[in-house]
């Protein structure tokens, strides 16, 4: 007993072994190699926009490399409501003016950076996001505009730009008239000149103007224009097209007041964004990217075109 009590006394005096000082974190890690797992794409690119007309509080933000998102109150708060889809970089979102519930996505950014990714065509929700179904268009890359008919949400109208590093066949404005089941391409102009916008007459939905873009992207730059690119009106749904001059830098008739140096620059034709005012739907905007473009304004539903101005900041993403 006499014993056992002196080693545990011993025991208790003999002071505890220092720790070991921390290891050398710099020399811990310089082991170490990293490497980039992703993202693949560059963030911070906001592609599209689209609101519930029934109620302005709740929006869609479409993002180049980050799905869509979603509020319900304004703004105050958002949720991801396309994480489980196959494709995460967005061209276009839409909302169904007559059905809220009803909302589509058109995947591939439409903008021309090297780190600009590719989608695999358009899907459709009818419970306001919750849910997704793919509906097609799986080959056009990158879409610029959907529109959908305000008074009948099984119309809907595709801008697919198409591949951006080469020609394709999957190009220009698809238009379905039955939800997405069976699509139709209803403006082909060529396999290098995709559509990157659209805009719809409200009061007749029949009557619409798509803006081509001829482009091709390359490792060390891209080329932005050419003789494809342009406006083109239909009044008939589709069935026929006419090109848009009157007015406009291409038109054979015009005389600009400073002509370009090289006479084709006038055939190189860039990006254009086009809209219908909906107030008064015989107005409509465009921003021309173009030797001599700019803002041009037409008082005929795009017949003739007057310019209003030079602004078109950076063409070749905000047109």
């Amino acid at each position: 007993m006499l014993a056992a009590a002196i080693c545990l006394f011993l025991a208790a005096a003999v002071p505890p072994k220092p720790a070991p000082p921390p290891p050398d974190l710099a020399a811990a890690l310089k082991p170490l190699k990293f490497r980039e797992i992703g993202p693949a794409v560059m963030g911070g690119r906001i592609d599209d926009v689209a609101v519930a007309e029934s109620d302005p509080d709740i929006v869609y933000v479409a993002t180049a490399s980050g799905g869509v998102m979603k509020t319900i109150n304004g703004g105050t708060t958002w949720e991801p409501v396309f994480d489980n889809e196959t494709s995460s970089t967005i061209g276009a979102v839409a909302v169904a003016p007559s059905d809220p519930s009803i909302v589509w996505v058109g995947t591939g950014e439409s903008n021309n950076r090297q780190s600009s990714s590719w989608g695999n065509g358009v899907y459709k929700s009818t419970d306001a996001g919750k849910t997704w179904q793919h509906v097609g268009l799986a080959d056009s890359h990158h879409i610029g505009r959907i529109v959908i008919d305000p008074m009948n949400p099984n119309v809907v109208w595709v801008a697919a730009a198409g591949h951006l590093w080469g020609s394709s066949k999957e190009r220009g404005v698809y238009k379905t008239a039955d939800g997405g089941k069976t699509w139709t391409n209803v403006l082909f102009i060529n396999e290098d000149t995709g559509v990157n916008d659209i805009t719809m007459d409200p009061q007749s939905p029949g009557t619409v103007i798509a803006a081509a873009y001829q482009r091709r992207r390359t490792v060390f730059g891209f080329s932005g224009s050419g003789p494809g690119g342009g406006l083109y009106k239909t009044t008939d749904g589709g069935a026929s097209w006419k090109k848009l001059e009157k007015g406009l830098p291409w038109d054979p008739d015009a005389r600009p007041a400073t002509p370009p140096a090289d006479p084709q620059a006038v055939k190189e034709i860039g990006r254009i964004g086009v809209s219908f005012y909906r107030r008064d739907p015989s107005v409509v905007y465009a921003l021309l990217e173009h030797a001599n473009g700019g803002i041009f304004r037409s008082d005929d539903k795009g017949e003739t075109w007057t310019k209003m101005a030079d602004t078109d900041p950076r063409g070749s993403y905000y047109s």
